[in-house]
């Protein structure tokens, strides 16, 4: 595959991303037309009804949810990487439960925490089941098997559940909390958005500088060594980027699984095995696959709403089992 052919897909996928935006901005439980939706954008008028719905619920809805598709994707694809493990994704693997974890105890202690804190102690959430993932898939067989870690992200995952689900029902919260079990960015707000497309677009950008080194160290920590790759830095910056964007996407979003699972497969398919191509191209992957999710999420049965974590399931649950079936040994 050339380069030219590359940027071809690139451009081509970008171009679906956003068209999927404009999309996802003019339908709804009202269909909007093309020419209303750029006058709200570029020439807003506060008196215009329409104008309200676009600007203040729709456009960063979609904003949302075409960045936490482009969050959950690269982190899948970086994980697959660093793990060789065809079956990673934050959450399969656990990884965004502690960040749910840490949101649910914000809401039981500091129910007034602003945005910027609960992203930060959804970080923090983050960084601790990916460390006791880890931990549990090195101890049990000494290094990161794929079917070890993949039971080791389950373990951790049905846990950080349990005691989510223990604190919500014990401080009652869970009406507050169904939206982040479920998953969804029906309530993403403008005050969200610049710190968490910064840090998105921040950590996407780091991830395709790596992608030389994660093709690479896709092919085999020993190989990776030989050619003069310092390993434990790579995986150092690789899992704290997944963190990241982990935690910055359920800080926004709640819990999503599948996202990083599916799209990274995808990516291949359009773009080969080479990783500074493959994160760019999942970047835009997921932002149309969750962005298209919610449109759906809104308007399959409106206008009541359907778990946009529910609708990606649907999708994702029978992936993971195609995927688990060709793995040796699974």
């Amino acid at each position: 595959m050339t380069t030219w052919h590359k940027w071809r897909t690139i451009i081509l996928l970008f171009l679906g991303s956003l068209a999927s935006i404009i999309l996802a901005i003019s339908l709804g439980a009202k269909d909007i037309s093309f020419m209303t939706m750029w006058t709200s954008i570029f020439h807003f008028d506060a008196n215009n009804n329409l104008h309200q719905i676009i600007y203040e619920i729709r456009l960063p809805r979609v904003l949302g949810a075409a960045f936490v598709g482009m969050a959950f994707a690269v982190a899948g694809s970086i994980i697959q990487a660093v793990t060789r493990n065809s079956l990673a994704d934050i959450g399969i693997l656990g990884i965004n439960g502690g960040g749910v974890l840490f949101v649910t105890i914000c809401f039981a202690f500091y129910p007034a925490i602003s945005y910027g804190w609960l992203t930060f102690f959804s970080f923090v959430g983050a960084t601790l089941s990916t460390i006791l993932v880890f931990s549990i898939g090195l101890v049990a067989r000494g290094n990161l098997s794929p079917l070890t870690f993949t039971i080791a992200g389950a373990v951790i995952a049905a846990f950080l559940h349990a005691i989510s689900s223990g604190i919500a029902i014990f401080f009652d919260l869970n009406q507050d909390l169904a939206f982040w079990y479920a998953g969804g960015v029906a309530g993403v707000t403008w005050g969200q958005l610049p710190i968490f497309i910064t840090i998105v677009i921040i950590a996407v950008f780091v991830a395709i500088l790596l992608g030389k080194q994660l093709t690479i160290i896709g092919a085999g920590q020993e190989m990776a060594s030989s050619l003069g790759i310092n390993i434990r830095f790579l995986l150092f910056s690789s899992m704290g980027l997944v963190v990241l964007l982990g935690g910055a996407g359920v800080a926004v979003a709640g819990s999503i699984s599948f996202v990083g699972l599916i799209i990274p497969h995808v990516a291949r398919k359009f773009v080969g095995h080479d990783y500074r191509w493959i994160i760019p191209a999942s970047a835009l992957l997921g932002s149309t696959l969750v962005v298209m999710a919610d449109l759906l999420a809104r308007i399959i049965f409106a206008p009541k709403e359907l778990a946009l974590g529910i609708l990606i399931a649907f999708i994702g649950v029978p992936f993971f089992l195609i995927v688990a079936k060709k793995m040796e040994g699974i």
